[in-house]
């Protein structure tokens, strides 16, 4: 078989981007067909038709596209936490060349590629049945499943056992790898985590109080309800961010947003009001002209 996997760049963006489109849209056809307005993110991932969301992966994980003589068939998107743990975040194969085993093929070259990873992971969907059989026969094991979501690993080495109800302190930990550990109410504080990653974690309830996050990337997150008080935004940049349709809007209170810039964005029924809009503008035109003209129109 004439497969390889390469590193892609950004010039294979726009087709990796239809690849993965027409392959994913392909999976909800077969499964989500009788399912009138059901999403299920393990079969068309957030962004998973979006140029931007292609661009940030390609940038910031390890995406390799998968080429059949010369010709690009689909891609793999991995993240690789520390020098042991790896994920497997999508793997697609375009609609036109399934069935040939390339997806199982190009899995062998991910894991020959990183060949000192003990531990792989990935998640897909309850419903692809499909899925199932073709982790399975990969190697992998159901760690975790639920109605909605199935979660499979495979392990190249011995499992770590849990240490429980334990205490670090004054420790030397740099380069520590933690992997699938049990830690809820656990806490870090006055500890130097600069340059960590955090991958497939779950954080909710937790608290982050008092952190110095400066040049920090946050990127593909679900933050739905989540709340933010006394936070310095500075020079902070949101881009390709949505609120997905029928959810709660965002709101803002009591902030100063001074010298913000919103650009190529919705702002449908956005309201503003018992602020302060000295110089603001909208398409080049002061706000402040506009309410001014509108009173002159309203008192004749």
């Amino acid at each position: 078989m004439e497969l390889m996997i390469e590193k892609a760049m950004m010039n294979d963006a726009v087709l990796l981007t239809k690849i993965m489109k027409a392959a994913f849209d392909q999976e909800a056809q077969k499964w989500l067909s009788n399912e009138q307005n059901t999403a299920d993110f393990n079969i068309q991932p957030p962004g998973y038709d979006s140029l931007e969301m292609t661009e940030y992966m390609i940038q910031e994980l390890d995406y390799y596209k998968v080429i059949y003589k010369n010709e690009i068939v689909g891609g793999i998107i991995v993240t690789i936490s520390g020098k042991s743990y790896g994920r497997i975040d999508r793997i697609f194969i375009g609609p036109d060349f399934q069935g040939n085993g390339f997806g199982s093929a190009a899995m062998k070259l991910i894991e020959k590629h990183y060949p000192y990873v003990k531990t792989w992971e990935l998640e897909t969907s309850a419903k692809q049945i499909n899925n199932h059989h073709f982790y399975e026969k990969m190697g992998y094991q159901i760690s975790f499943e639920t109605e909605e979501e199935y979660c499979y690993e495979k392990r190249n080495g011995a499992a770590k056992q849990d240490p429980a109800d334990m205490q670090f302190e004054n420790c030397a930990m740099a380069n520590t790898e933690i992997y699938k550990v049990n830690m809820p109410e656990s806490s870090f504080s006055n500890s130097n985590l600069s340059k960590s990653h955090f991958s497939n974690c779950n954080f909710s309830q937790s608290k982050f109080q008092n952190i110095n996050l400066q040049r920090t990337l946050f990127a593909d997150l679900n933050l739905s309800d989540s709340r933010y008080m006394h936070v310095t935004l500075s020079g902070v940049r949101f881009a390709d961010t949505n609120l997905r349709e029928g959810k709660t809007p965002i709101s803002f209170d009591r902030c100063n947003l001074e010298g913000s810039r919103i650009k190529s964005s919705s702002l449908k029924n956005v309201e503003i009001s018992d602020s302060n809009i000295s110089g603001m503008k909208i398409n080049g035109i002061s706000v402040e002209d506009l309410f001014h003209a509108y009173e002159q129109v309203n008192n004749k």
